[in-house]
This record gives C-alpha cells, sequence and structure tokens, in this order.
C-alpha cells in the first residue's frame, strides 16, 4: 500500500528532513520524491510505502499534518487507492 504526501509553504532549510523524519520513525519507505523551488516558495510530493506503518493510517496523516502547522506548511497526505479513484480517466 502507498500514499501520496503533498507539502507546499515557504522555502526553508529542513523541510524534506522533517517530513521524511516523522516517515521514517513509523517505519514508512519514502519510494520517490520530486521537489520544485519557485521564488520563495516550496512545493514536494512524495510517494511512499505504508504497509509497515507502525501507527494507523489516520494517525500518520494527522502527525504530518501537524509537523506541516509546526512548519507554517501546507501537508497533505492521501492513500493511493483515493488519489487512483479521483484521477481515473
Amino acid at each position: 500500500m502507498r500514499a501520496v504526501i503533498t507539502v507546499i509553504g515557504k522555502d526553508m532549510v529542513g523541510i524534506l528532513a522533517r517530513v521524511s523524519s516523522v516517515c521514517a520513525e513509523n517505519n514508512v519507505n519514502v519510494v520517490e520524491v520530486t521537489q520544485s523551488i519557485l521564488q520563495d516558495l516550496f512545493a514536494m510530493i512524495m510517494l511512499v510505502e505504508i504497509s509497515k506503518c507502525k501507527i494507523p493510517f489516520p494517525e500518520l496523516s494527522e502527525e504530518l499534518t501537524k509537523t506541516g502547522k509546526e512548519l507554517n506548511l501546507s501537508v497533505h497526505v492521501m492513500h493511493e487507492d483515493i488519489f487512483n479513484s479521483m484521477h481515473r480517466i
């Protein structure tokens, strides 16, 4: 099972480190990352493997959202099944 994590906000040092630390602490493997800096705006999309996550998916989502709020960032976590359902052609 996988999930998509998006992060958007003002660029600063340590965003990737903080988000990936939450993932690592919960045994969530980062499979793929793309990030862009547009002037002072940071945007990142992560594809993560959640099948071995130590906590239930809603708790992981809450923890990442909380981390985002601490950094004044918008962090959104979506289960891959929901993502695929929303983006069917």
